[in-house]
């Protein structure tokens, strides 16, 4: 048995507990052919990154280890990387967890003889257990990137591997129809029209909602209506993107927002909560008020500082410290979130993987376990 072999069976051995049936699978991949480079935060500086490659005394460990590894940054991909091996920007492409695309493959619930669709090729691995266990006749696999499409295909030939892979936008039309299962490791905002056109009655979505960590499951029914619910424990994906990169962010908001006095200055009703930790009410906020970027912070004294931030301007502080809210712009940010905690805590602070979701070619929408509370997308 060669070492990398011992190395996927490892992981294949971690990741695969709940998930029996794709242990074979995990097995047979050399994730080190499709993902050979890779970057990595230099903690240095915000959003730099630095180019990672297999040690050789110790080629394995990280590869075949249960982490995301981001193959792409802004514009560049880790294959393009110049001699000072840096990056700056954001994750536009990686290699997902294996863990978690286990956890969505078991979802899934594919069985040999379905037609899968695996939107976002990246690497190329889910698209490698999939024809692993289904047959690469029966699956398709898209990405928006020609680049990520090209080396995905070239590489997975290299182990025999061979599904059918397109480049192109998945929030347009996707290539092909009647496909009983579809998987996405991006994340939308809605499930695009075209996705319910190609999936059959009694096919199955597993997709995330972008920028709220909600992973979801839903089964399609005759009237074309999928219809299912939140699944427990968060998972995040790169949102769709039809260019190289995604928008920058709002720095110049930002900066505007870090100390200045606000149109409206009023108390804190409650504490200021922390959004990297909180997600789920982070992603009550993102459902109810698309596009709100945040920010935290402590003072010197470590007391809390929260910034929310929208494109046309507007802008909101919470301080801790002198317990005040600033607000400025059209919106009223910081309102906006005060509202969303106050109807989550009327509604008992369900769990969200409580949350029904229903797709029609027309809407996306999630609502309370109590039905009184929905959020069309």
């Amino acid at each position: 048995m060669s070492d990398w072999t011992e190395a996927a069976d490892k992981l294949a051995a971690q990741v695969t507990s709940d998930a029996p049936e794709w242990r074979d699978a995990v097995s047979a991949t050399p994730r080190h052919v499709l993902v050979p480079r890779w970057w990595e935060p230099t903690r240095k500086r915000p959003f730099e990154w630095q180019l990672v490659a297999p040690d050789a005394a110790d080629p394995w460990s990280r590869v075949y280890s249960d982490e995301t590894l981001v193959t792409r940054v802004g514009a560049l991909h880790a294959d393009h990387a110049g001699p000072e091996g840096r990056a700056h920007g954001a994750p536009t492409s990686s290699s997902t967890l294996p863990g978690l695309i286990v956890r969505m493959l078991h979802l899934l619930d594919a069985m040999p003889g379905q037609r899968v669709l695996d939107i976002g090729t990246g690497s190329g691995y889910s698209a490698a257990l999939l024809g692993y266990r289904l047959g690469d006749d029966r699956v398709t696999s898209v990405d928006v990137d020609p680049y990520l499409v090209q080396v995905a295909r070239e590489l997975l030939a290299t182990f025999r591997r061979a599904p059918e892979i397109a480049a192109v936008d998945a929030t347009g039309e996707v290539p092909g129809d009647d496909y009983d299962r579809m998987i996405a490791t991006v994340s939308v905002r809605p499930v695009p029209a075209s996705w319910l056109s190609a999936l059959r009655p009694g096919g199955r979505i597993v997709t995330t909602i972008a920028e709220t960590s909600l992973l979801v499951c839903a089964d399609l029914g005759r009237d074309r209506v999928a219809r299912g619910h939140v699944q427990p424990d968060p998972a995040s994906f790169m949102r769709t993107r039809s260019t190289a990169d995604y928008p920058a962010r709002l720095n110049e908001v930002y900066a505007a927002a870090r100390d200045a006095d606000g149109d409206e200055v009023r108390s804190l009703t409650q504490p200021v909560p922390n959004l990297w930790t909180d997600w789920e009410l982070r992603a009550l906020y993102e459902l109810d008020s698309a596009g709100i970027e945040h920010r935290s912070a402590t003072d010197e004294d470590e007391q809390a500082i929260a910034w929310l931030l929208a494109a046309d301007g507007s802008w909101a502080r919470a301080e801790e410290a002198t317990g005040m809210v600033h607000q400025s712009g059209e919106r009223r940010l910081w309102d906006d979130l005060e509202r969303v905690r106050a109807r989550w805590d009327e509604a008992g602070r369900f769990p969200l993987h409580e949350l029904a979701v229903e797709f029609t070619p027309e809407t996306t929408s999630v609502t309370s376990p109590d039905g009184r509370w929905t959020i069309q997308l």
